[in-house]
């Protein structure tokens, strides 16, 4: 009934062309005319769900936390964030960007001070979706996602490596003798099942065939390996709703502020840079802001349920879409699964290989390295370079994600600003009638300004001069102050200073700025430049 009225015709055009964008999204919803594929979304689910089970006991146990903490997390992010998020067939979990950073919290304050920690890094996510903040993201150059994305497989790659030691009595050390051998022999196996059947059928997911029939050759020939079960017991109950214990004081808040401040803040730049990797990839757009507010919602809820909170998590991410799904349906039956895996089905889960787990994610980060990269970097700029590898040594270093970003788009920025400061051009010529003209090209702001003050020279300039901004304009405060002092200059010589052809947003600044400098305008109103927007 629904799409029948969206869809008719007014003249040569649909009704849809009448309708505002709000009402084109709430009609959306019940548009079932685009096919969901099934199959690929239930076996997409359940091979996430396989591959976040380790990966979330794994940052539980690392942060000293009780491992059904890290499978509720997984549970609750991958659910909320499904349902809720900007981005369909991102998957999110209990990652360990997130928790890395609440570790020296918990060792030092406990855990109830880590629940309180992420409802308020919640609670600023989802104010950074309400505000519309996580357009910023776009700011981020492609030389840091490389960075990113190599960074963060290497360190996907790395843990995985990890699995190949054992710790016994308190020592931890490489496995040997037939143990590695088996070890080491079910996950090659594992990676060439990945690698070659999808060269023979595409219907069932490479990575959870490989799953299985890595479990079906250990059970079959009783093979002695490690296993889940080995990690952790993740046998328990419903997440139950719990305030987190603690003093509601100053103090408290100041305690935990810092902590959800920077876990917010690397939640949301793993997440966006998710959506943005699944953007191009899928060749479609993804809502950064309704993710934001998803994410949001998901720590909140794990605050209040015994999660340990998370973001999104490119590497499920990336098996979730090799694996052929779509739509937000896998991620909902990978939470579903995690949490019937928790209540009735770990016995069997816990009898899963670790082998075959870690050969997925060995494959998982092989494909996440950005290839390319190497390829084309003899014909990249030498900064974009320097970025890019910057990013990724940080990532891989200090497994801090969010500085590495940020490192990356400072250095990014003033490189930029570095280049466009170069390109100031100043022209100059004398007309009939004894006036001096100096035309602008290229911005003038903040890197630009000493330069553009070297091209004048107002003791030797005659008593009028106008400076022509036809092919620049006005772009901070820098900019205005240099203004100022410039024709501060000129009047000093008892001569007149004139600005032409300012764009009406240069217009504006240089109005707002009257109460710290003096300007002479030369009107100009049948002339734009630039379009106020």
């Amino acid at each position: 009934m629904i799409r029948s009225i969206y869809k008719f015709k007014i003249g040569d055009k649909t009704s849809s062309d009448y309708l505002c964008p709000e009402m084109k999204n709430t009609i959306a919803l019940f548009d079932f005319s685009k096919k969901i594929n099934y199959k690929n979304e239930l076996l997409a689910g359940f091979t996430v769900a396989m591959t976040m089970i380790p990966e979330s006991l794994s940052f539980a146990i690392l942060a000293g936390l009780s491992p059904l903490t890290g499978l509720y997390a997984a549970f609750m992010m991958g659910l909320v964030t499904a349902i809720f998020g900007g981005r369909p067939g991102m998957v999110s979990g209990g990652a360990g960007a997130t928790i890395v950073v609440l570790i020296a919290l918990i060792k030092t304050h406990g855990v109830e001070y880590l629940f309180a920690t992420v409802v308020l890094a919640g609670i600023f996510q989802m104010l950074v979706g309400i505000f519309k903040w996580g357009k910023f993201v776009r700011l981020i150059p492609q030389p840091v996602m490389y960075g990113f994305l190599n960074g963060l497989a290497v360190i996907i790659f790395m843990a995985q490596v990890g699995q190949f030691k054992v710790t016994q009595n308190g020592v931890t050390e490489w496995l040997h003798g037939t143990t590695l051998y088996i070890m080491l022999g079910l996950t090659l196996l594992t990676i060439a099942i990945v690698y070659f059947f999808p060269k023979i059928t595409k219907v069932v997911p490479a990575s959870l065939v490989a799953i299985l029939i890595v479990f079906g050759v250990v059970v079959g020939f009783g093979i002695h390996t490690k296993t889940v079960a080995d990690i952790a017991n993740i046998s328990g109950n419903l997440p139950k709703f719990h305030i987190p214990d603690l003093p509601f004081s100053l103090e408290t808040l100041q305690i935990i502020f810092p902590y959800a401040l920077v876990m917010a803040g690397v939640g949301l730049i793993e997440s966006l840079l998710t959506l943005s990797m699944v953007d191009e990839i899928t060749n479609t757009k993804g809502n950064a802001n309704k993710e934001s507010i998803a994410q949001g919602l998901a720590n909140i809820t794990n605050g209040f349920f015994g999660g340990m909170g998370g973001c999104a998590m490119v590497a499920q991410t990336l098996v979730n879409l090799n694996a052929g799904s779509r739509a937000r349906l896998s991620g909902i039956i990978a939470s579903i699964m995690i949490l019937i895996i928790i209540l009735v089905g770990a016995p069997f889960i816990e009898r899963i290989p670790m082998a075959a787990l870690v050969g997925v994610m060995m494959m998982v980060a092989i494909s996440t390295f950005q290839w390319v990269s190497i390829t084309i970097v003899n014909k990249m700029p030498k900064s974009d370079i320097f970025v890019g590898i910057t990013v990724a040594l940080i990532t891989i270093i200090l497994h801090n994600l969010a500085l590495a970003v940020l490192v990356g788009v400072v250095i990014s920025a003033l490189v930029f600003s570095w280049d466009n400061a170069k390109r100031i051009r100043v022209s100059k010529h004398t007309d009939e009638m004894g006036t001096k003209y100096y035309e602008i090209s290229g911005p003038l702001f903040f890197g630009s300004v000493t330069t553009f003050m070297d091209k004048f020279d107002p003791i030797n300039d005659p008593e009028r001069v106008v400076v022509d901004f036809k092919e620049s304009r006005i772009v901070d405060m820098s900019a205005i102050d240099a203004l100022d002092k410039l024709s501060k200059k000129y009047t000093q010589q008892n001569k007149t200073l004139h600005l032409k052809h300012l764009s009406e947003d240069c217009r504006k600044m240089l109005k707002n700025a009257e109460a710290v400098i003096e300007v002479n305008i030369q009107e100009d109103p049948t002339y734009k430049v630039m379009p106020e927007k």
